[in-house]
């Protein structure tokens, strides 16, 4: 048992006698709030400062695009005048689910025939799917999807806060049935509008090399790794390598 020193004492009795004012207690409880206000900046610092850039560059986005916006509108309604947005039910951080937004990019009966398409699956795992010449993407929606503008409602997704501009895709609940308890680690953090293997390849990567690139980046994500996908993502998005 330890035994306190006589310092240790002076000083518990002096903050023992401060407290019976009432300008004492609430100067003890000013210090023990600030204490708290302290760590939880350290704790949660990094994540509150990556919401206000997600927040910020997401809605400078939405206004900047607004007029290429306007152009997919038309381009989809020219079509086949069917509706412009596409909605699907994805799984977010520690599982829970969302509504994630696209550009539609396929006929308007896409969802229902899925099912067709399934055995025509280049990604051999059978995790996530792939087929390069999807006989149900549109003429527009072949355009949208080689440089990624069917993914840009998703700055609105970012907005209210389901997903981030950085992370691991989100993936379908069919998928996340198929993951295995080390493949559930993606869940770790919120998804993002890009990630590692978009930019290393996007669907040319298999699933279990997805898998290896976004907990490479769980386990070294910082302000500065962001900001690197983020610059890289340009490149690769002009490019079109590896969409579909």
């Amino acid at each position: 048992m330890q035994i306190m020193s006589e310092p240790d004492i002076d000083h518990l009795l002096r903050r023992y006698t401060f407290a019976q004012t009432a300008s004492g207690r609430f100067w003890l409880c000013l210090d023990v709030t600030l204490r708290q206000l302290a760590w939880n900046c350290m704790l949660h610092g990094p994540e509150v400062f990556k919401r206000v850039i997600d927040i910020t560059l997401s809605l400078l986005a939405l206004l900047t695009l607004t007029p290429l916006f306007a152009l997919v509108y038309l381009l989809i309604k020219w079509e086949d005048a069917g509706p412009i947005l596409f909605t699907q039910t994805r799984v977010g951080q520690f599982g829970r689910e969302f509504k994630l937004y696209k550009f539609r990019s396929m006929c308007m009966d896409a969802e229902k025939r899925l099912k067709e398409v399934l055995a025509l699956n280049q990604h051999k795992e059978g995790v996530t799917f792939k087929l390069k010449h999807d006989p149900r993407i549109t003429r527009v929606g072949k355009w949208l999807r080689k440089f990624s503008i069917d993914e840009f409602p998703q700055f609105f997704n970012v907005l209210i806060g389901d997903m981030s501009l950085v992370g691991p895709r989100p993936p379908v609940p069919r998928e996340v049935a198929l993951y295995t308890p080390a493949d559930r680690r993606r869940l770790a953090v919120k998804p993002g509008l890009t990630c590692i293997w978009q930019i290393s390849g996007r669907a040319d990567i298999d699933f279990s090399g997805q898998v290896q690139l976004d907990v490479r980046y769980i386990e070294s994500q910082c302000f500065w790794t962001d900001v690197k996908i983020l610059a890289q993502t340009v490149p690769a998005v002009v490019s079109g390598k590896g969409a579909c």
